[in-house]
């Protein structure tokens, strides 16, 4: 049996391969959904359903996890996703858009429990190392980004019908995640002394470090879902940049959101985490201003790159914060919560992103982002005027 430790090299990898999944969905979804949508307009609706099926289970799969143990979790859903793998290989054979939507929303099911794999780390591992196992478990988020859409592009003639033999691949990947989730050794918890004394919710989230966690999170995947969604589109239709330039600056917004996690440890042992938002929130402002008014490929690669490191600073900090305010018996509840509540705003932004871009345009749209800023800024001033009032007393 493994040492618990040894989980976070664990994750590492197994975040690499099953992350390919929304990666593959997101690059390949929307392309088999115009060959096969009864409507053109219905074409965006696979990867939709995709990211509102993620979304949907995250509540039910966490919550679960407290009855049957992560480990049985993360290989059920891993075995949904080779699932739902197959019934797309099979919807593709039928030349059917209602079973090949469905096969992307049992994907999103799937992908679910895959969201938990940092909370896992840090529960392997002492309480000063969490922030640096949720750091590596997202690295790799690095090689996801580059082996989903190459997973699509690999697989997309092996067979007579374009893409099954893709869906084919990301079958294998999800058989070599339920092969490496059996080496985990799943981390124990001493939860007799304190269930009976499990706080209300209300009184969990009135805590200000746990609404720090919390809207760090969600102001993080609001603004990365709103711009990067509509960056290909501002991009490639309006400004008229080649689809190479357009995929160029998406591929390196992925990589700006894992890679700076090599780092993030070491800026949290300088300046907290307190500062680690921060940083953030600065990139996320810079990446405003950079892209408002100037269109040119330099301004749009910039401005991406510093929303994927303003997401990864907002959202490992949101992470490493929200164990601060909870009791190991709340764990399940608070983490169930809180990620519900940040891929469901994910899923909420997506959705709206083509709406506000055609209807409002791409500036107002960028100036969303303020008032999601000014709401973390308020709440984290809020957190440290109160840790500075309770170390006066």
């Amino acid at each position: 049996m493994m040492k618990v430790e040894n989980n976070v090299w664990l994750f590492m990898l197994c975040q690499a391969l099953t992350m390919s999944i929304p990666s593959f969905v997101i690059f390949v979804g929307s392309i088999i959904g115009t060959t096969m949508a009864p409507d053109p307009s219905l074409a965006t609706l696979p990867v939709a359903a995709f990211i509102l099926g993620s979304a949907l289970a995250t509540l039910p799969v966490i919550l679960s996890m407290r009855h049957f143990n992560r480990k049985r979790v993360f290989l059920f859903c891993t075995a949904t996703a080779g699932v739902g793998c197959l019934l797309a290989i099979y919807a593709l054979a039928l030349q059917s858009f209602f079973v090949y939507v469905i096969a992307v929303v049992v994907l999103g099911v799937g992908l679910a429990a895959g969201q938990q794999y940092r909370f896992a780390a840090m529960e392997s591992v002492s309480p000063e190392d969490a922030p640096r196992a949720a750091s590596w478990v997202l690295v790799g988020g690095i090689g996801a980004a580059f082996l989903g859409p190459e997973l699509a592009v690999r697989g997309e003639q092996l067979t007579s019908t374009a893409y099954q033999g893709s869906f084919a691949l990301l079958f294998v990947v999800s058989v070599a995640v339920f092969l490496v989730l059996f080496f985990y050794s799943e981390a124990q918890k001493d939860e007799s002394q304190d269930i009976v004394k499990g706080r209300p919710l209300f009184e969990i989230l009135s805590q200000p470090v746990i609404l720090v966690a919390v809207i760090s999170g969600c102001a993080g995947f609001a603004i990365m879902s709103l711009v990067m969604t509509s960056t290909p589109l501002h991009m490639h239709f309006e400004n008229h940049y080649s689809l190479v330039d357009t995929k160029w600056v998406i591929q390196s917004h992925i990589v700006a959101m894992f890679l700076p996690s090599f780092f993030v440890p070491w800026i949290i042992r300088r300046i907290g985490v307190q500062g680690l938002i921060s940083l953030g929130i600065v990139a996320l402002l810079i990446m405003v201003v950079v892209v408002f008014s100037d269109y040119t490929f330099i301004n749009y690669w910039v401005s991406l790159v510093l929303l994927g490191i303003g997401w990864n600073f907002l959202f490992v900090g949101g992470t490493t914060l929200l164990p601060e305010g909870y009791r190991e018996s709340e764990r399940f509840k608070v983490q169930a919560l809180n990620d519900f509540t940040i891929f469901g705003i994910q899923a909420v932004g997506a959705l709206l992103a083509g709406w506000i871009l055609s209807s409002l345009g791409w500036q107002t749209l960028l100036l969303i982002s303020l008032p999601i800023l000014g709401l973390l800024i308020t709440t984290l001033i809020y957190w440290c005027k109160t840790k500075e009032s309770v170390s006066a007393t």
